[in-house]
C-alpha cells in the first residue's frame, strides 16, 4: 500500500469528522436552495438578462435593433427574468413567512416595481453615458463607452440592485453588486443613492459605501473611497443602521485616490477634491481642496 493511501485510510476519517463538527456547530449555509452556488449563478443570469434589456445588442445575445422583433426580444427576455426571479424570491421570502398569499403578493410587488423602474433606470444610464462622453476626451462614441468602460457595468448593476435593496430584498442585491465588483474592480454597495449623470473614470479601486449619497453630474476617478467612520458601542462593536458614509452634492469632481469618510461629511455642490486627499469633515460649495506640495 502506498503511503498516501495508508494516510487516507487511517487519518482522513478524523479530518472529515472535524469538518463535520464545525459545520454542525458553527456557521454554514442553510440547507435550502436559496443560498446555493447554483442560485448565485442564476442571479447572475437574471442580471445579464436585465442588462441585455437595458442595452439590446450590447449585452447578451445579438438582437434585432428595431420593430416587432425588438419588442418580442424585450418581452420574452423580461418574462424569462421574471420567472427566474420569482423562483428565488419565493425561496428567500419563505424564510420570512409561511403564508403563501403574503409571499406571492410581495414577490409580485418586487418584480413589478423593478420592471416598472427599468425605463427610468435606462434613462439614468443614458445620462451616465452622456456624462462619460462629455467628460472624457478619449471617448470616441457612446458605443465605445458601453462596450469597453467598466463603470457602465458597475453602475448598470447598481441601479438594478438598488431598486431591489429599496424594497428590502435580502441577499440578491449584494450578490449582484459583488459580481460587478469582482468583474470591474468597482465596489458600490447597493444601498448607495446615486443620481444620474454619474461617471467613474478608469474605475479600479473605487469604493462607495452603503449610506453614501451622490448628486447629479458627479465625476470620480480611480481609487476614490467614499467610506465610513464607523461608530462603536461600549463593547467595541460597530453600530448598525446609522448614517456612516458621506454625501456628495451635484457637480463635484473627485480626483484619484481621494478618501472621504463619515456620515456627517458633505462635499458641497461644484467642489473639486484633489488626488490623495483625506477628508473627514464637510466642504463648502465651490471649494477646491488639494494637498500642498
Amino acid at each position: 500500500m502506498d503511503k498516501l493511501r495508508k494516510w487516507l485510510d487511517t487519518s482522513l476519517p478524523d479530518v472529515v469528522s472535524q469538518i463535520e463538527k464545525s459545520i454542525n456547530s458553527e456557521y454554514h449555509l442553510e440547507d435550502d436552495d436559496s443560498l446555493s452556488i447554483t442560485a448565485r449563478d442564476e442571479i447572475y443570469r437574471i442580471l445579464d438578462t436585465l442588462h441585455s434589456v437595458l442595452f439590446p445588442g450590447r449585452y447578451g445575445v445579438r438582437c434585432p435593433a428595431t420593430g416587432e422583433d425588438l419588442h418580442f426580444f424585450l418581452h420574452t427576455s423580461l418574462l424569462e427574468a421574471a420567472a427566474l426571479l420569482k423562483q428565488h424570491l419565493n425561496r428567500i421570502f419563505s424564510r420570512e413567512t409561511k403564508d403563501e398569499d403574503q409571499r406571492e403578493e410581495r414577490v409580485t410587488r418586487v418584480i413589478s416595481t423593478l420592471f416598472q423602474d427599468l425605463p427610468s433606470i435606462r434613462g439614468q444610464l443614458i445620462d451616465d453615458i452622456r456624462s462619460a462622453y462629455d467628460g472624457d476626451p478619449a471617448a470616441a462614441s457612446f458605443d465605445e463607452i458601453v462596450l469597453s468602460y467598466p463603470f457602465i457595468e458597475a453602475i448598470a448593476t447598481h441601479r438594478v440592485a438598488h431598486c431591489l435593496y429599496r424594497q428590502k430584498v435580502p441577499i440578491i442585491p449584494r450578490i449582484m453588486s459583488e459580481r460587478a465588483h469582482s468583474k470591474t474592480g468597482i465596489d458600490i454597495h447597493p444601498g448607495a443613492r446615486i443620481e444620474p449623470g454619474f461617471f467613474i473614470d478608469h474605475g479600479t479601486g473605487v469604493v462607495i459605501g452603503e449610506t453614501c449619497t451622490i448628486g447629479r453630474n458627479v465625476k470620480i476617478y480611480q481609487g476614490v473611497t467614499l467610506g465610513a467612520l464607523s461608530p462603536f458601542d461600549k463593547d467595541g462593536t460597530p453600530k448598525r443602521g446609522l448614517k456612516r458614509h458621506p454625501d456628495i452634492e451635484d457637480d463635484v469632481i473627485i480626483y484619484a485616490n481621494a478618501t472621504i469618510l463619515g456620515g456627517k461629511t458633505v462635499i458641497g455642490k461644484g467642489s473639486v477634491i484633489g488626488g490623495n486627499t483625506w477628508i473627514v469633515s464637510s466642504v463648502a460649495p465651490g471649494s477646491v481642496i488639494y494637498n500642498k506640495e
